[in-house]
């Protein structure tokens, strides 16, 4: 899938099914992309999995630019189980954009893992205020060691 970035102004909504299968390109083009990243499941499989569980069960938003969507969140209650941006789209402040809206419109405590060897993500999730609270050596389906992040709404001085 390739997307040009355009020039309007980005926009994080929420996402709709017609948004489902962009998503999952999206996150599967990345795992395609990411040398160290196994593939765990078929591309298909994935494409199952946000029609059947993400987009029915999570809460999913997306970064929106004059009607294309360049990455998106999902999360439920207060545990994001994604964040991935478009290749194109990465690096633009949109992955942020994402983040401060579940930060500012979502629970007063988000978690989060992360692959150790995604080094750009934890260094995205520090400066946005996560705090690692513990690694494993890879007890997940990928078996690849990664970081478990949360966050807090800081306390408002009354």
């Amino acid at each position: 899938m390739r997307i040009e970035v355009v020039q309007g102004m980005p926009a994080v909504r929420e996402a709709s099914f017609g948004d489902m299968a962009v998503c999952a390109d999206i996150f599967n083009d990345w795992v395609d992309e990411t040398p160290w990243m196994p593939r765990v499941h078929s591309r298909t499989d994935v494409t199952g999995y946000y029609e059947d569980i993400v987009f029915k069960q999570q809460q999913v938003w997306v970064v929106d630019v004059e009607g294309s969507n360049f990455g998106f969140l999902s999360a439920t209650d207060d545990f994001v189980t994604a964040l991935y941006l478009h290749r194109d789209a990465r690096g633009r402040g949109f992955g942020k954009m994402l983040l401060d809206h579940v930060k500012l419109n979502g629970s007063a405590k988000l978690s989060l893992w992360a692959f150790e060897a995604n080094t750009k993500a934890p260094a995205f999730y520090r400066r946005e205020g996560f705090v690692e609270v513990r690694r494993t050596t890879g007890e997940n389906e990928e078996g690849l060691p990664d970081i478990l992040f949360c966050w807090a709404k800081p306390e408002v001085a009354v």
